[in-house]
């Protein structure tokens, strides 16, 4: 079995954008929100939707199940206010929750969260505890940043965001840090602030001790990491500078990294430098880079064929990229697989 442990609803209906639209000009006009049942979606379009992108892509590809979620840079945690993102993350977390039941042997639920810039995380525990408990979702994108690329709320390794880890703990699922659009215009969004989210992320982590709080606590840094498997010796350095403990000693219990990488050298750097335990395969297909590359004829976001050319990869190093690290990272998705061959 091949787990994709990264997918976006990138292909959803238009109407949930229009309603999004209309949710974004009531708050600006201060008037009523639309009502989540205002937002009409059937189940064929939810279908169409599915079956022409990213359920034939699976089958073209080859890959079994995908950890799908909400469309990260439409969470847009830093449009209206704490009210508003709670309705559209409902909205959203609905939605995709829908599509796991129409499409039950390819998709398993990760939530959005409903954050709001200078707003406690706190907030968000409802959640989350709605979407694994009752919509049976084994995960969360935890946006590091809310407020769209400005940074205003304090760093993942503060207080600040404990309760919200402790529920985590609870539930026994880990977080994908993954930031949402960007409203700074000195940061394109998937070309730059999800990758310098993605390498700030880290480097918080590697100057705390979160997980000595939190010691069963696990994160999915997106993107291969973004800069951090190619500057692993700064990063080592530094720690031994700041008389921090050795990387794996410090964070490798904890701290996870997805194949979002698009081209060959750059996987196999990520397969040379990052232990293969800590390596789970994603493609995040149909979502930053939709293109074909020139170079081979193949899309690029078709990331387990540069999993495949991997020349030292061993047959079980490849199963549990595919496999068996997801399945420890997400310890909730065992169940949910065992229920789809049920």
């Amino acid at each position: 079995m091949i787990i994709d442990c990264h997918g976006h609803y990138t292909t959803a209906p238009k109407a949930l954008q229009a309603f999004r639209a209309r949710q974004l000009e009531a708050f600006k006009a201060k008037a009523a929100a639309p009502h989540k049942d205002e937002l009409v979606i059937s189940d064929d379009e939810i279908r169409s939707t599915l079956e022409d992108n990213q359920v034939r892509l699976q089958r073209e590809r080859g890959t079994d199940v995908t950890l799908f979620s909400p469309g990260a840079g439409k969470m847009a945690h830093h449009e209206g206010d704490a009210k508003v993102s709670q309705q559209w993350a409902e909205v959203c977390n609905d939605l995709i929750y829908r599509a796991t039941r129409l499409f039950p042997k390819s998709f398993v639920g990760v939530c959005q969260l409903p954050q709001s810039p200078g707003v406690a995380p706190a907030n968000c525990i409802a959640e989350l505890e709605r979407c694994v408990t009752e919509l049976g979702f084994v995960g969360c994108n935890l946006n590091p940043d809310p407020s769209g690329g400005y940074w205003t709320d304090p760093p993942l390794t503060d207080r600040h965001w404990y309760p919200l880890y402790e529920k985590l703990v609870e539930l026994d699922v880990p977080a994908m840090v993954h930031v949402a659009s960007s409203c700074n215009p000195c940061f394109h969004g998937t070309g730059a602030h999800y990758l310098a989210a993605d390498t700030t992320a880290f480097m918080q982590l590697l100057l705390s001790d979160l997980f000595k709080d939190f010691p069963t606590l696990k994160f999915v840094i997106p993107h291969g990491g973004g800069a951090v498997p190619y500057h692993w010796g700064r990063y080592r350095g530094l720690a031994q500078d700041l008389k921090r403990p050795p990387l794996p000693e410090l964070l490798l219990d904890n701290v996870f990294f997805d194949t979002c990488v698009y081209h060959d050298p750059g996987v196999q750097l990520l397969t040379k430098v990052i232990p293969v335990k800590n390596v789970l395969f994603a493609s995040e297909m149909i979502g930053a880079v939709k293109g074909i590359d020139p170079e081979t004829g193949h899309r690029f976001d078709d990331t387990k064929r540069y999993i495949d050319n991997v020349p030292w990869l061993t047959a079980e190093d490849r199963r549990m990229i595919y496999y068996e690290n997801v399945l420890k990272v997400y310890p909730r998705l065992g169940a949910a697989l065992a229920r789809m061959d049920a």
